[in-house]
């Protein structure tokens, strides 16, 4: 974790997989900063290298509630791109209505800080422009966690 660019939303807790195991997690964390789709990281204190907790559902619930215990009030989240999870790591993807809770806890949205410069570009151009930003921003978030 890098604590100049990271938001800690929880610390260390336990919650049980599918199969009932124990699994220490060292907590919770979001980027202080994007483009409007928030990357959760959750990173464990073991590795999983062979179970791929990031498909268990029992597990991820237990995580979300932890979420929620915290304060986050909205839908469920889905699964980050696979390519980011790793054997001691989870990423989530979490939906809109969690930039609320994000920014309440000190994240900027860049995609409203920059929205007066995309309206000097044509509509198709800007679409393009903000999926290539999210791009670069999941390729420096994925460099940054090696």
């Amino acid at each position: 974790m890098n604590s100049h660019t990271d938001i800690q939303l929880s610390g260390p807790f336990s919650a049980r997989d599918s199969s009932g195991q124990a699994r220490d997690i060292k907590g919770i964390r979001i980027f202080d900063e994007g483009y409007g789709m928030i990357d959760v990281y959750v990173d464990f204190v073991c590795s999983f290298a062979d179970d791929p907790l990031h498909e268990d559902q029992a597990l991820i619930r237990q995580i979300l509630s932890r979420l929620r215990a915290l304060g986050y009030r909205g839908p469920d989240f889905g699964l980050a791109d696979t390519s980011l999870q790793d054997d001691r790591l989870i990423v989530l993807q979490a939906p809109e209505p969690f930039n609320d809770f994000a920014a309440s806890k000190g994240w900027r949205n860049l995609a409203e800080e920059f929205a007066g410069d995309d309206e000097e570009l044509a509509p198709d151009s800007s679409l393009a422009a903000l999926a290539s930003a999210m791009e670069a921003d999941a390729l420096m978030r994925r460099l940054m966690m090696r």
